[in-house]
């Protein structure tokens, strides 16, 4: 929740900072949107540049961290029913 405060905070001085100046924002709505998704995938990268430095593959290293068991336990598996029973087949 500190975070978001910290945002939100961010955005009025910044906005504040505007006004007193009397500008407008200076990103039009896409490109600002743009810019935060470049944010996101920058993010990303130094940690992947990390664990190739380190000889780590990028997948074992997201796996471990960040995929746990599913919140509602094993999922049901279907059964693979042979080829003239399968109502799919049939459509």
């Amino acid at each position: 929740m500190k975070i978001y405060i910290l945002s939100l905070a961010a955005g009025l001085v910044v906005g504040v900072f505007y006004a007193l100046v009397q500008v407008r924002s200076p990103a039009p709505p896409v490109v600002a949107l743009l810019g935060l998704l470049g944010i996101l995938v920058g993010e990303q990268i130094p940690p992947l540049v990390k664990g190739a430095l380190a000889r780590k593959p990028a997948a074992v290293s997201w796996l471990r961290h960040q995929v746990g068991p599913h919140m509602f336990g094993s999922l049901p598996a279907g059964v693979k029913l042979p080829p003239g029973q399968d109502p799919a087949d049939q459509a």
